[in-house]
Protein backbone atom coordinates (compact mmCIF):
# COMPACT_ATOMS: atom_id res chain seq x y z
CA UNK A 1 0.00 0.00 0.00
CA UNK A 2 1.26 3.03 -1.23
CA UNK A 3 2.15 5.19 2.05
CA UNK A 4 0.21 8.79 1.74
CA UNK A 5 -1.47 8.99 4.96
CA UNK A 6 -1.36 11.79 8.04
CA UNK A 7 -2.21 11.28 12.00
CA UNK A 8 -4.01 14.05 12.74
CA UNK A 9 -4.73 13.99 16.51
CA UNK A 10 -7.84 16.07 18.06
CA UNK A 11 -6.77 19.23 19.40
CA UNK A 12 -9.28 21.93 19.48
CA UNK A 13 -11.50 21.81 16.54
CA UNK A 14 -10.01 24.49 14.53
CA UNK A 15 -6.39 23.36 14.95
CA UNK A 16 -7.37 19.87 13.73
CA UNK A 17 -10.07 20.86 10.85
CA UNK A 18 -7.39 23.22 9.39
CA UNK A 19 -4.94 20.32 9.47
CA UNK A 20 -7.98 17.54 7.38
CA UNK A 21 -9.05 20.93 5.17
CA UNK A 22 -5.47 21.87 3.80
CA UNK A 23 -3.90 18.33 3.24
CA UNK A 24 -7.22 16.74 1.96
CA UNK A 25 -7.94 19.54 -0.53
CA UNK A 26 -3.78 18.96 -1.95
CA UNK A 27 -5.26 14.56 -2.22
CA UNK A 28 -3.18 14.38 0.71
CA UNK A 29 -5.08 11.27 2.85
CA UNK A 30 -5.62 12.08 6.57
CA UNK A 31 -6.42 9.90 9.90
CA UNK A 32 -8.40 11.93 12.46
CA UNK A 33 -7.88 10.26 16.21
CA UNK A 34 -9.96 11.39 19.05
CA UNK A 35 -11.21 10.31 22.49
CA UNK A 36 -14.55 11.06 21.09
CA UNK A 37 -16.88 10.11 19.07
CA UNK A 38 -18.70 13.49 18.64
CA UNK A 39 -15.16 14.98 17.80
CA UNK A 40 -15.63 18.11 15.11
CA UNK A 41 -12.76 17.27 12.89
CA UNK A 42 -14.56 13.45 12.30
CA UNK A 43 -17.45 15.61 10.41
CA UNK A 44 -15.25 17.47 8.32
CA UNK A 45 -15.53 16.21 4.57
CA UNK A 46 -11.77 16.16 4.04
CA UNK A 47 -11.70 13.56 6.88
CA UNK A 48 -10.92 9.97 5.30
CA UNK A 49 -10.84 8.00 8.20
CA UNK A 50 -11.42 8.44 11.83
CA UNK A 51 -9.99 6.15 15.02
CA UNK A 52 -11.29 6.78 18.32
CA UNK A 53 -7.84 6.30 20.48
CA UNK A 54 -7.46 5.83 24.65
CA UNK A 55 -7.67 9.58 26.39
CA UNK A 56 -3.94 10.61 26.59
CA UNK A 57 -5.42 12.28 30.14
CA UNK A 58 -7.01 9.02 31.72
CA UNK A 59 -3.92 6.57 30.33
CA UNK A 60 -1.02 8.21 28.36
CA UNK A 61 0.33 4.91 27.89
CA UNK A 62 -2.64 3.43 25.54
CA UNK A 63 -2.72 6.58 24.05
CA UNK A 64 1.14 6.13 23.40
CA UNK A 65 0.84 2.63 22.22
CA UNK A 66 -2.81 3.48 20.40
CA UNK A 67 -0.70 6.27 18.09
CA UNK A 68 2.37 3.60 17.73
CA UNK A 69 0.00 1.07 15.73
CA UNK A 70 -0.96 3.55 13.61
CA UNK A 71 2.45 4.63 13.18
CA UNK A 72 3.07 0.72 12.25
CA UNK A 73 0.93 0.85 9.28
CA UNK A 74 2.65 1.26 5.49
CA UNK A 75 0.04 3.81 4.72
CA UNK A 76 1.42 6.41 7.62
CA UNK A 77 3.89 8.78 6.76
CA UNK A 78 3.75 10.80 9.81
CA UNK A 79 1.76 12.16 12.87
CA UNK A 80 1.14 15.58 13.21
CA UNK A 81 1.79 17.12 17.33
CA UNK A 82 -1.02 19.38 18.24
CA UNK A 83 -1.39 19.07 21.96
CA UNK A 84 0.85 18.67 24.42
CA UNK A 85 0.25 14.78 25.26
CA UNK A 86 0.99 14.40 21.52
CA UNK A 87 4.24 15.85 21.32
CA UNK A 88 4.97 14.45 24.70
CA UNK A 89 4.60 10.80 23.73
CA UNK A 90 5.97 11.59 20.15
CA UNK A 91 9.26 13.10 21.62
CA UNK A 92 9.75 11.05 24.25
CA UNK A 93 9.12 7.53 22.47
CA UNK A 94 10.97 9.02 19.09
CA UNK A 95 13.11 6.26 18.36
CA UNK A 96 9.89 3.69 18.25
CA UNK A 97 7.80 6.02 16.04
CA UNK A 98 11.12 7.03 14.14
CA UNK A 99 10.91 2.71 13.24
CA UNK A 100 8.00 3.25 11.44
CA UNK A 101 7.73 7.34 10.15
CA UNK A 102 9.19 10.05 9.76
CA UNK A 103 9.81 12.48 13.10
CA UNK A 104 10.02 16.12 12.41
CA UNK A 105 9.73 17.16 16.05
CA UNK A 106 11.98 17.97 19.06
CA UNK A 107 14.11 15.27 20.73
CA UNK A 108 12.79 14.84 24.54
CA UNK A 109 15.84 16.48 26.00
CA UNK A 110 14.89 19.66 23.63
CA UNK A 111 11.17 18.93 25.02
CA UNK A 112 11.74 18.70 28.48
CA UNK A 113 13.53 22.22 28.21
CA UNK A 114 10.49 23.62 26.48
CA UNK A 115 8.40 21.97 29.26
CA UNK A 116 10.39 23.26 32.12
CA UNK A 117 10.13 26.91 32.78
CA UNK A 118 13.29 27.15 34.89
CA UNK A 119 15.85 24.99 32.02
CA UNK A 120 13.35 27.23 29.32
CA UNK A 121 14.20 30.80 31.17
CA UNK A 122 17.79 29.50 31.59
CA UNK A 123 17.88 29.25 27.78
CA UNK A 124 16.46 31.85 26.63
CA UNK A 125 19.00 34.55 29.13
CA UNK A 126 21.87 32.77 27.59
CA UNK A 127 20.60 33.07 24.13
CA UNK A 128 19.84 37.32 25.36
CA UNK A 129 16.17 36.75 25.16
CA UNK A 130 14.20 38.35 28.03
CA UNK A 131 12.26 36.73 30.25
CA UNK A 132 9.60 38.08 33.13
CA UNK A 133 10.84 38.40 36.60
CA UNK A 134 9.88 34.92 38.13
CA UNK A 135 10.91 32.53 40.86
CA UNK A 136 9.78 29.48 42.91
CA UNK A 137 7.30 30.14 45.56
CA UNK A 138 9.70 29.38 48.24
CA UNK A 139 11.98 32.25 47.37
CA UNK A 140 9.34 34.85 47.99
CA UNK A 141 9.78 37.82 50.19
CA UNK A 142 7.98 40.35 48.74
CA UNK A 143 4.45 40.26 47.88
CA UNK A 144 3.76 43.97 47.08
CA UNK A 145 3.56 43.98 43.65
CA UNK A 146 0.65 42.26 41.16
CA UNK A 147 2.02 38.19 40.94
CA UNK A 148 0.86 35.31 39.23
CA UNK A 149 1.06 31.66 41.02
CA UNK A 150 1.54 29.41 37.87
CA UNK A 151 3.14 25.97 37.00
CA UNK A 152 6.54 25.68 36.54
CA UNK A 153 6.01 23.02 33.98
CA UNK A 154 3.96 23.69 30.97
CA UNK A 155 2.89 19.51 31.19
CA UNK A 156 3.46 18.41 34.93
CA UNK A 157 5.01 14.39 34.35
CA UNK A 158 6.54 12.29 36.27
CA UNK A 159 9.62 12.32 33.80
CA UNK A 160 10.32 15.67 34.87
CA UNK A 161 9.31 15.84 38.86
CA UNK A 162 11.38 14.70 41.60
CA UNK A 163 7.93 14.02 43.51
CA UNK A 164 6.15 11.23 42.60
CA UNK A 165 2.92 11.64 40.98
CA UNK A 166 -0.04 9.95 40.70
CA UNK A 167 0.21 8.65 37.27
CA UNK A 168 2.90 9.85 34.61
CA UNK A 169 0.61 12.87 33.30
CA UNK A 170 -1.70 14.94 36.10
CA UNK A 171 -3.22 18.25 36.06
CA UNK A 172 -0.52 20.94 37.44
CA UNK A 173 -3.27 23.52 38.62
CA UNK A 174 -4.06 26.61 36.91
CA UNK A 175 -2.54 30.12 37.07
CA UNK A 176 -3.37 31.78 40.54
CA UNK A 177 -3.46 35.81 40.40
CA UNK A 178 -2.53 38.14 43.49
CA UNK A 179 -3.35 41.87 44.44
CA UNK A 180 -0.78 43.47 45.71
CA UNK A 181 0.21 42.29 49.48
CA UNK A 182 -1.94 39.21 48.83
CA UNK A 183 -0.05 36.66 50.57
CA UNK A 184 -1.29 33.33 50.15
CA UNK A 185 -1.16 29.92 51.51
CA UNK A 186 1.81 28.48 50.41
CA UNK A 187 1.78 24.99 51.37
CA UNK A 188 -1.63 24.83 50.31
CA UNK A 189 -0.90 26.04 46.47
CA UNK A 190 2.04 23.58 46.47
CA UNK A 191 -0.41 20.59 47.30
CA UNK A 192 -2.56 22.57 44.61
CA UNK A 193 0.57 22.49 41.90
CA UNK A 194 1.94 19.25 43.05
CA UNK A 195 4.74 20.79 42.40
CA UNK A 196 6.83 24.09 43.85
CA UNK A 197 5.36 26.24 41.34
CA UNK A 198 7.29 29.91 40.27
CA UNK A 199 5.87 33.45 41.32
CA UNK A 200 5.76 35.72 38.07
CA UNK A 201 5.71 39.49 38.19
CA UNK A 202 2.55 39.69 36.01
CA UNK A 203 2.96 41.72 32.95
CA UNK A 204 0.73 44.05 31.39
CA UNK A 205 1.52 44.37 27.54
CA UNK A 206 0.36 43.49 24.23
CA UNK A 207 0.59 39.69 23.44
CA UNK A 208 2.05 37.97 20.55
CA UNK A 209 2.97 34.75 19.33
CA UNK A 210 5.24 32.97 16.72
CA UNK A 211 4.27 30.18 14.91
CA UNK A 212 6.93 28.47 12.88
CA UNK A 213 8.64 25.46 11.69
CA UNK A 214 12.43 24.95 12.22
CA UNK A 215 14.70 22.35 10.90
CA UNK A 216 17.51 21.24 12.94
CA UNK A 217 17.89 24.50 14.48
CA UNK A 218 17.48 26.45 11.18
CA UNK A 219 14.24 28.51 10.53
CA UNK A 220 12.07 26.46 7.41
CA UNK A 221 8.98 28.81 8.18
CA UNK A 222 8.90 31.42 10.36
CA UNK A 223 5.48 34.32 10.93
CA UNK A 224 4.09 36.50 13.32
CA UNK A 225 0.43 37.61 14.69
CA UNK A 226 -0.71 39.79 17.55
CA UNK A 227 -3.49 38.52 19.93
CA UNK A 228 -6.29 40.95 19.78
CA UNK A 229 -9.03 39.13 21.91
CA UNK A 230 -8.60 36.20 24.14
CA UNK A 231 -11.16 33.68 25.22
CA UNK A 232 -11.83 35.86 28.59
CA UNK A 233 -11.05 39.83 29.07
CA UNK A 234 -8.04 39.13 30.56
CA UNK A 235 -6.86 37.14 27.86
CA UNK A 236 -6.32 33.21 27.47
CA UNK A 237 -6.10 31.27 23.92
CA UNK A 238 -6.53 34.21 21.09
CA UNK A 239 -9.75 34.44 19.39
CA UNK A 240 -9.42 37.22 17.33
CA UNK A 241 -6.41 37.91 15.80
CA UNK A 242 -3.91 39.65 13.31
CA UNK A 243 -0.86 38.69 11.38
CA UNK A 244 2.30 41.29 11.93
CA UNK A 245 5.75 42.19 11.09
CA UNK A 246 8.04 43.28 13.58
CA UNK A 247 11.71 42.27 13.29
CA UNK A 248 11.81 42.42 17.42
CA UNK A 249 9.47 39.66 17.22
CA UNK A 250 11.93 37.55 14.62
CA UNK A 251 14.52 38.10 15.95
CA UNK A 252 13.59 36.93 19.55
CA UNK A 253 12.43 33.52 18.26
CA UNK A 254 15.10 33.17 16.29
CA UNK A 255 17.43 33.83 18.60
CA UNK A 256 16.09 31.58 20.89
CA UNK A 257 15.25 28.07 18.96
CA UNK A 258 18.54 28.64 17.09
CA UNK A 259 19.86 28.06 20.68
CA UNK A 260 17.58 25.23 21.59
CA UNK A 261 18.80 23.80 18.27
CA UNK A 262 15.27 23.28 17.52
CA UNK A 263 13.73 20.63 15.31
CA UNK A 264 9.77 20.79 14.20
CA UNK A 265 7.00 22.91 14.71
CA UNK A 266 6.53 25.68 17.44
CA UNK A 267 4.60 28.18 19.10
CA UNK A 268 6.56 31.14 20.65
CA UNK A 269 3.85 33.53 23.10
CA UNK A 270 5.70 36.75 23.73
CA UNK A 271 4.73 39.70 25.50
CA UNK A 272 5.95 44.04 25.15
CA UNK A 273 5.93 45.26 28.43
CA UNK A 274 4.36 48.02 28.87
CA UNK A 275 6.58 49.19 31.60
CA UNK A 276 9.89 48.59 29.60
CA UNK A 277 8.93 47.99 26.01
CA UNK A 278 11.16 45.15 26.11
CA UNK A 279 9.50 41.97 23.91
CA UNK A 280 9.79 38.82 26.76
CA UNK A 281 9.15 35.32 26.44
CA UNK A 282 6.07 33.70 28.02
CA UNK A 283 6.47 30.51 26.79
CA UNK A 284 7.47 27.76 24.11
CA UNK A 285 4.48 25.40 22.88
CA UNK A 286 6.24 22.50 21.31
CA UNK A 287 3.84 21.84 19.09
CA UNK A 288 1.20 23.36 16.50
CA UNK A 289 -0.79 25.67 17.42
CA UNK A 290 -4.64 26.87 17.82
CA UNK A 291 -4.73 29.12 15.43
CA UNK A 292 -2.41 27.53 12.46
CA UNK A 293 -5.75 28.50 9.81
CA UNK A 294 -4.83 32.21 10.74
CA UNK A 295 -1.34 31.20 8.83
CA UNK A 296 -3.24 29.97 6.50
CA UNK A 297 -4.98 32.83 5.28
CA UNK A 298 -1.82 34.88 5.75
CA UNK A 299 -0.34 32.26 2.74
CA UNK A 300 1.36 30.36 4.91
CA UNK A 301 0.55 26.24 4.37
CA UNK A 302 1.94 24.90 7.88
CA UNK A 303 -0.04 21.81 7.17
CA UNK A 304 1.58 21.30 3.72
CA UNK A 305 4.83 22.44 4.91
CA UNK A 306 5.00 19.54 7.74
CA UNK A 307 3.99 17.14 4.95
CA UNK A 308 6.85 19.11 2.76
CA UNK A 309 9.28 18.34 5.89
CA UNK A 310 8.28 14.70 7.15
CA UNK A 311 9.12 13.94 3.40
CA UNK A 312 12.63 15.80 3.24
CA UNK A 313 10.77 17.47 0.30
CA UNK A 314 11.69 21.13 -0.18
CA UNK A 315 9.61 23.78 1.09
CA UNK A 316 8.95 25.83 -1.83
CA UNK A 317 6.54 28.94 -2.11
CA UNK A 318 6.63 30.76 0.98
CA UNK A 319 5.23 34.21 0.68
CA UNK A 320 6.00 37.33 2.12
CA UNK A 321 5.11 37.94 5.39
CA UNK A 322 2.11 41.02 4.91
CA UNK A 323 0.50 42.63 8.28
CA UNK A 324 -3.36 43.25 8.98
CA UNK A 325 -4.63 39.65 7.89
CA UNK A 326 -6.77 38.70 10.62
CA UNK A 327 -9.00 36.11 11.83
CA UNK A 328 -12.20 34.92 14.13
CA UNK A 329 -13.01 31.79 15.91
CA UNK A 330 -16.59 32.98 16.58
CA UNK A 331 -17.38 30.81 19.21
CA UNK A 332 -14.30 31.79 20.81
CA UNK A 333 -16.28 35.48 20.55
CA UNK A 334 -18.81 34.48 22.73
CA UNK A 335 -16.70 32.90 25.25
CA UNK A 336 -15.13 35.94 25.56
CA UNK A 337 -18.56 37.70 25.88
CA UNK A 338 -19.98 35.33 28.50
CA UNK A 339 -16.34 35.92 30.29
CA UNK A 340 -17.39 39.45 30.64
CA UNK A 341 -20.99 38.57 31.98
CA UNK A 342 -19.46 35.63 34.49
CA UNK A 343 -16.21 36.42 35.46
CA UNK A 344 -14.03 38.07 37.86
CA UNK A 345 -9.98 39.28 37.91
CA UNK A 346 -8.48 40.36 40.57
CA UNK A 347 -5.97 42.01 38.11
CA UNK A 348 -8.06 43.12 35.37
CA UNK A 349 -10.89 45.68 34.99
CA UNK A 350 -14.32 44.04 33.63
CA UNK A 351 -14.93 45.71 30.58
CA UNK A 352 -18.92 46.90 29.34
CA UNK A 353 -20.42 43.88 27.99
CA UNK A 354 -22.20 45.84 25.02
CA UNK A 355 -20.00 48.01 23.96
CA UNK A 356 -17.64 44.99 23.56
CA UNK A 357 -20.77 43.08 21.90
CA UNK A 358 -20.64 45.88 19.38
CA UNK A 359 -16.92 45.97 18.77
CA UNK A 360 -16.98 42.25 17.89
CA UNK A 361 -19.97 42.41 15.57
CA UNK A 362 -18.41 44.91 13.61
CA UNK A 363 -15.07 42.91 13.31
CA UNK A 364 -17.09 40.18 12.45
CA UNK A 365 -18.58 41.92 9.51
CA UNK A 366 -15.31 43.54 8.74
CA UNK A 367 -13.09 40.76 8.88
CA UNK A 368 -14.96 37.46 7.81
CA UNK A 369 -12.29 35.53 7.78
CA UNK A 370 -13.01 32.28 10.47
CA UNK A 371 -10.70 30.07 11.92
CA UNK A 372 -13.55 27.21 11.46
CA UNK A 373 -16.80 27.96 9.88
CA UNK A 374 -16.13 27.79 6.18
CA UNK A 375 -19.02 26.84 3.41
CA UNK A 376 -17.70 23.88 1.59
CA UNK A 377 -17.21 22.22 5.12
CA UNK A 378 -19.76 23.51 7.70
CA UNK A 379 -19.88 20.66 9.77
CA UNK A 380 -17.10 20.53 11.76
CA UNK A 381 -18.10 24.15 13.02
CA UNK A 382 -21.92 22.66 13.63
CA UNK A 383 -20.68 19.81 15.72
CA UNK A 384 -18.37 22.01 17.52
CA UNK A 385 -21.73 24.27 18.02
CA UNK A 386 -23.53 21.70 19.25
CA UNK A 387 -20.88 20.12 21.90
CA UNK A 388 -20.65 23.87 23.26
CA UNK A 389 -24.29 23.63 23.90
CA UNK A 390 -24.68 20.01 25.39
CA UNK A 391 -21.76 21.72 27.72
CA UNK A 392 -23.55 24.85 29.03
CA UNK A 393 -26.82 22.56 29.76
Amino acid sequence: MKRSSVVVPSATATSSVAFHRSLGRRGIRTIAVSETEDDPAFRSRYCDESVVVPDPAEDITDYKDALLALAARPDVETIVPLREEDIYVLSKYRAAFGEHVATPWPSFETLRTAHDRDRLFAAAREAGVSVPETQPIDDVDDWSRELVVKSRFALLADEYVPERLNDEIVDGGSATFLRPNERPDVEALKSEFKHEPHVQKYLRGTEYSLGVLYEDGEPVVETQKRVIRGEHYYCGPSVYHESVDIPELEAVGRDLLTHLGWHGPADVDIIRDEETGEYKLLEINPRFWATVQMEIHAGFDFPYYYWNLARDEPVQAIPTAEAGVTSHFLLGELSYLTSILTEDHPLCTRPSAPSEALEIGKSVLRDRRSDLLTFDDPRPFVTCLANEVRGIT
